[in-house]
């Protein structure tokens, strides 16, 4: 029998119904139907006829019928001809409801009124529903009660987008970490579970009623609120402003508690993450269907949004909206106190004000007030602050196995085999330390011992570490305030800058410098034990090397019987965009590569890559040992750094996103001739400023640093004069990231020339 001839019979036989008008709606555990006859519209759900289907909506029509004489705007449940409210016919079941008329909230203006007016009759509904008993609404476990947010996380691997899935998993580590140890603190009752913009009527500014009672499910009282609030934040401009009327509304009537309000912005962020994991999965499974993704752009943009969020901003916004008291952050005065009771001076502080950091999320970094930086900077945290796969491959491991290189375990293995395949195959031994600076003290030894030369040649304005030995070799450290000079082991030879050399051209430039260190290595003839330098010299302005500097002077080292070591501390795993190492960029390989910071993405891990040779001249019989260099959990974490590389291709990312950078800020300094050069690869550039009389701006680049950070842009300045703005952020920074960081520049500048003296300008930060 036809489908709608079917209905037809079903609607006479059991309700009296003639001649309807049949309109499909959409649905998802139900098929739904209008149905229209003699002036009255109705909605017919038909379901599968099973036991359990058949228990959960007898459980949703006492739900109903107890609702019925409440001041709670939701369909009535319609008997059929002999008084039940199920009709089983076959393998189906069918109910009918009444229609409830008015505008979907979706298709609504969302006034200040009416946003009021939907956090009311959230509560009404939720304390008519508070003390309800159901056991079988009880006995219900539902994906979309976010209570089970964790029966989602199989979809995670639905997403198509390596970036969009870690984006989805860091919230679900984040519900793991504060809404989880908190499930047993509050309080539950039995809610109806998907007030979407969908299933909410407008009329005249005010809503009418809600429909759809299918996902009701016993669950968090708070779970209510958080998905209202999920639908009506999609496509907002000020998202938390929203929430603040719904929410003083809800509360007006219905009492929230602090904790329930505090956990508010992880379950948002848990629905939205329910919401798109479901939309991949049914787009797999049925893919003709749009009523699962009908609001998946919106979900994203609103992720997108949400992680850009401060959490105690958010909670601090909804406390106020209950007139809670804000969550208190810590005097700063007082906090600088104790920290140099504490801490040595001599371990600096960014800013004269510093922040107070409280958390972070892939390019993004909180403070305790609430705001949310930009980090546009810290290029140890290569993958993206707190990135999921990499905190869980450190609390994983942690949890079964933390020992020593002298034992033999999966995670050393895989990750060594991982790591080299990287490289070309005759640098095919690594050690693993704990920092970059113990992996340049290796180094050097590696390279005294297997040459019996002592010597060390060294880039101007380099910096290889902290230990005694790499800042003899440090003309950063040893030949600035507090150093003591360079040592008789140790050549200098001048950084091979292009800016600023006064030459033709660059083939000029890089013979005037290939000659002058020539000279160098020849006057040391036969003692040099190793040449180190970065590819791009970070310390020195972001310089990048001419590119034919090191064809002419690693085999200038290697014929007086010495090594070449390439210090990709700062520049390695793809920083650079198109060349995972920076010795790439000169079509050179060394023979002994230092890395560090980004390996193991703010985890202290480094690693000496080296040959069989070097490395077999080196078992002497002296043995090498680090009580943590290449730990379980260590090795478990650089091997997750590697593969977030390679899934999300983040240096492809850096590519793309660092040339688009350079080229705007090009375009930046059409206008501002004080950018006076633009240089670097992928996402580690130099901006050099010089004032108006072609000096160092100095001045000018701390102001622009510290007028950033009133923006909540995060930068730093370096170079021999400090003049030099760096830029080398998480490899998550986008182009809006580049475009926000581009325009706030050219915003402080052309504030700054207002004042007509750069000299005459104050800062407060």
């Amino acid at each position: 029998m036809d489908k709608k001839l079917q209905l037809v019979s079903i609607l006479n036989k059991h309700f009296n119904i003639c001649k309807p008008l049949i309109t499909k709606l959409e649905g998802y555990d139900s098929t739904n139907f209008k149905i229209e006859a003699e002036g009255i519209i109705y909605v017919l759900k038909v379901y599968e006829n099973t036991a359990e289907i058949l228990e959960l909506i007898t459980a949703e029509n006492k739900i109903l019928l107890a609702l019925k004489n409440k001041d709670v705007h939701c369909s009535e449940i319609i008997p059929n001809n002999t008084g039940d409210y199920n009709s089983i016919n076959g393998n189906y079941i069918y109910r009918l409801l009444t229609f409830v008329s008015g505008t979907f909230l979706a298709e609504s203006k969302h006034t200040a009124t009416l946003m009021k007016s939907f956090g009311r009759t959230l509560a009404d509904i939720d304390h008519s529903l508070y003390k309800l008993s159901n056991t079988s609404i009880k006995a219900k476990q539902t994906q979309w009660d976010l209570q089970h947010f964790q029966k989602n996380w199989k979809y995670l691997s639905d997403i198509p987008n390596a970036s969009d899935r870690s984006l989805v998993d860091y919230f679900c580590l984040q519900f793991n970490e504060h809404v989880l140890p908190l499930r047993y603190e509050f309080r539950q009752s039995i809610i109806h579970n998907d007030a979407n913009d969908w299933n909410v009527l407008v009329h005249n500014n005010s809503i009418t009623g809600i429909i759809d009672f299918g996902d009701m499910c016993y669950s968090w009282l708070i779970n209510e609120l958080a998905v209202a609030l999920t639908y009506v934040l999609m496509d907002k401009e000020y998202p938390l402003e929203i929430a603040k009327h719904i929410i003083k509304a809800y509360h007006t009537k219905l009492p929230l508690q602090e904790k329930e309000v505090d956990a508010l912005y992880y379950l948002i962020a848990a629905r939205l993450c329910t919401s798109v994991l479901n939309s991949a999965h049914s787009k797999k499974i049925k893919p003709e269907s749009s009523y699962i993704t009908i609001s998946e752009k919106s979900a994203w943009s609103l992720l997108q949004k949400w992680i850009a969020i401060n959490p105690i901003k958010a909670k601090n916004t909804f406390r106020d909206a209950c007139s809670f008291l804000k969550i208190p952050s810590k005097n700063l005065e007082s906090q600088i106190v104790r920290r140099n009771k504490n801490i040595s001076q001599a371990q600096s502080l960014s800013y004269k004000y510093p922040i107070q950091m409280s958390g972070a999320a892939f390019q993004y970094m909180y403070d305790t007030e609430g705001n949310t930086f930009l980090d546009a900077y810290n290029n140890i945290i290569q993958v993206g602050h707190c990135h999921p796969k990499v905190v869980r491959a450190g609390q994983r491991t942690m949890a079964k196995l933390n020992t020593n290189t002298r034992y033999i375990y999966e995670e050393l293995l895989t990750y060594t085999d991982n790591l080299l395949s990287n490289f070309p195959s005759h640098l095919n031994k690594v050690f693993l330390v704990n920092s970059g600076s113990a992996a340049s003290d290796l180094a050097l030894r590696m390279a005294k011992t297997h040459t019996n030369k002592n010597k060390v040649m060294v880039l101007q304005h380099g910096y290889h570490g902290n230990t005694q030995n790499t800042i003899d070799i440090s003309h950063y450290k040893y030949n600035h305030n507090g150093g003591k000079g360079k040592k008789e082991d140790v050549i200098e030879t001048e950084m091979p800058k292009i800016f600023g050399a006064n030459l033709a051209s660059e083939q000029e430039i890089t013979e005037h410098y290939v000659a002058l260190t020539k000279k160098r290595i020849h006057s040391n003839k036969g003692s040099i034990a190793a040449f180190i330098a970065e590819p791009i010299v970070g310390c020195g302005g972001q310089v990048p090397l001419p590119k034919n500097y090191l064809k002419h002077i690693y085999p200038e080292i290697r014929k007086q019987g010495g090594l070449c070591i390439s210090d990709e501390v700062q520049v390695g795993f793809g920083r650079l965009g198109a060349y995972f190492w920076g010795y790439e960029m000169y079509d050179v390989v060394p023979d002994i590569v230092i890395l560090g910071k980004p390996i193991g993405n703010g985890h202290p891990m480094a690693a000496v890559v080296t040959t069989e040779e070097i490395s077999e001249s080196f078992n002497n019989g002296m043995e090498f040992f680090s009580s943590f260099g290449g730990n379980p959990v260590s090795c478990a974490i650089g091997e997750s750094v590697l593969e977030v590389l390679k899934e999300e291709e983040l240096p492809r990312k850096a590519q793309l996103v660092g040339k688009y950078l350079k080229q705007e800020l090009k375009s930046l300094q059409t206008q501002h001739k004080e950018l006076a050069d633009i240089r670097g690869e992928g996402l580690f550039l130099g901006v050099e400023i010089l004032d108006s009389g072609g000096k160092p701006g100095t001045n000018l680049a701390s102001i622009i640093k510290n007028e950033l950070r009133s923006k909540f842009i995060l930068i730093s300045t370096d170079g021999p004069y400090d003049n030099v703005l760096k830029i080398k952020p998480p490899l998550y920074f986008n182009k809006e990231n580049a475009n926000q960081l581009v325009y706030e520049i050219d915003e402080i500048l052309k504030k700054i020339k207002k004042i007509n003296t750069f000299k005459a300008y104050k800062y407060n930060i």
